[in-house]
């Protein structure tokens, strides 16, 4: 295991919440902070189920759930992450929301710790440039969802040292994950062909050509994917697509990337996705997915 000991998540949504399941499952002591005590309670429910079933699939021995539960702390407080050696944040693709939060981290952890982004737009260096410490600050896209798939895209910056992306990329190890290394460029890997390919599907419904439900059968059946293109955005949220379309399109400038009009449609019905109980698709209940 790595030299890492305690890690900080900052962001509970789906992603932050996949990713701390993925820490906390690991053996690793889990802090994770959000603004919103509601939101901190949904997702360790949430986790607790996912983990419960994963016992009933046999992915688990019976006494896990409990054991990692125990190395799962939430906090509204940003100091609680003082003592973490590493810290990934995972908010909204904001670039300013993002240098707020590193700034403040900056203040309360000791030296040594490292900063990550869980960005998949952003540029990393632009990112390290606000935090005080570029030279130990790496990115670290796992992709959605975190507690079920494998890959994580590390991105250094131009500033990050390679000790700290040596430590960064033992951790990652650490967590039983497979580590690729990209450069810092837009949409690095998977989002530089996701996002456009997902905008293509968006405009297949909005022109009405096929349903979503067709679309997402056929792309499963025929590409072998476990999930569909909008069955996979009503799990990111279109509000989060959204901001991903603009970040992405305000820096290729790639047509395809540009957000589709539903998107905006959607979000001012509310039909956000999965955490809404109704985006492209229609949900029962907002259980992480795999639980």
């Amino acid at each position: 295991m790595s030299e890492i000991k305690t890690v900080g998540v900052v962001g509970c949504g789906t992603m932050g919440a996949g990713i701390a399941i993925v820490c906390a499952r690991a053996g690793f002591k889990t802090r994770v902070f959000d603004l919103r005590q509601d939101a901190l309670d949904r997702a360790q429910e949430q986790t607790r189920v996912f983990l419960e079933r994963s016992v009933k699939k046999g992915k688990l021995p019976p006494d896990a759930p409990g054991r990692i539960l125990e190395g799962w702390q939430g906090t509204t407080a940003l100091s609680d992450l003082a003592d973490c050696d590493l810290v990934i944040e995972a908010v909204f693709e904001d670039l300013d929301a993002k240098h707020r939060i590193f700034e403040q981290l900056h203040a309360v952890c000791a030296p040594h710790a490292i900063f990550a982004s869980n960005t998949s737009t952003i540029s990393i260096t632009e990112i390290a440039g606000g935090s005080g410490r570029s030279d130990r600050f790496v990115g670290m896209h796992f992709c959605l969802p975190a507690q079920l798939m494998k890959l994580v895209e590390m991105s250094p910056g131009l500033n990050t040292s390679e000790a700290t992306f040596g430590r960064a990329w033992a951790f990652c190890e650490a967590l039983g994950q497979k580590p690729v290394r990209t450069q810092d460029s837009p949409g690095f890997i998977l989002n530089y062909f996701l996002i456009p390919f997902n905008n293509d599907a968006i405009r297949l419904v909005e022109q009405g050509v096929a349903s979503a439900e067709d679309i997402d059968t056929a792309v499963k059946a025929a590409l072998g994917y476990p999930m569909g293109p909008l069955e996979l955005l009503d799990l990111i949220g279109l509000d989060t697509q959204r901001l991903l379309c603009e970040a992405m399109h305000g820096l290729t400038h790639e047509e395809r990337a540009a957000c589709p009009p539903l998107v905006r449609r959607m979000i001012a019905a509310g039909r956000l996705g999965k955490k809404s109980g109704r985006g492209f698709h229609v949900y029962a209940d907002n259980a992480l997915h795999g639980a």
